[in-house]
């Protein structure tokens, strides 16, 4: 088994780990399906995909990150993450801010994700129209959760959809996490973009001499 292998198997096993961990005790059982049924969808659309569309290494710890973000905030629904709790009372804080974190990454990470199938499976090449596109990729993405999280609270009205939603009070709550997926995208493109056209090419490197 090549180190490929052997570290997929190793985040593989990580995710699994934490996903166990988060599943025990939730604070709120429906909150915490909610909060971690992305990663579920991932985890199935990777596992579907392994062999017609692999990606790079880059791409797969960095999702693997992002799911570690989102079930540690699923088993404490995100307001009560004990970090941000000490942030909170360190800093004199309004709230929590671990959800804050959880939106910088909901652009992050998909940045790469979408330059990634971008790159491989349309005409675009490296430059302004592909960075442009991936915002606009990465803000669509964070607005559609923001009609999620509104969608569960018209159909439920009780304490779930508002710990679903984690507002806390900041009536502008959905406005900061646009904005901060938006920044996580630019930071994440103008950091990682020569490192991940270098993923890209050793991916490309790989598939050739399998063939």
């Amino acid at each position: 088994m090549d180190m490929k292998r052997w570290e997929l198997v190793f985040l593989s096993a990580a995710v699994v780990l934490v996903f166990v961990w988060s599943a025990i005790r939730p604070f709120d059982r429906l909150v915490w399906f909610l909060e971690a049924f992305p990663v579920i969808v991932v985890a199935v659309l990777l596992l579907a995909s392994r062999r017609s569309l692999p990606l790079t290494m880059l791409l797969y710890r960095l999702i693997a990150l992002h799911a570690v973000i989102l079930l540690v905030g699923a088993h404490y629904a995100y307001a009560r993450v004990p970090p941000g709790l000490w942030f909170q009372e360190l800093f004199d804080l309004s709230r929590n801010h671990y959800d804050r974190l959880g939106h910088l990454a909901q652009g992050f990470i998909p940045a790469i994700a979408a330059r990634e199938i971008l790159l491989r499976r349309s005409p675009l090449v490296a430059g302004r129209w592909l960075f442009f596109l991936v915002l606009c990729v990465c803000l669509a993405f964070s607005a559609f959760y923001e009609l999620v999280e509104w969608w569960v609270a018209l159909l439920d009205s009780g304490q779930s959809s508002a710990e679903f939603l984690g507002s806390q009070g900041d009536e502008w709550d959905t406005q900061w996490d646009m904005f901060l997926a938006l920044l996580g995208a630019v930071v994440s493109l103008l950091l990682l973009s020569t490192r991940h056209d270098r993923a890209l090419r050793k991916l490309g490197q790989a598939g050739k001499r399998q063939h």
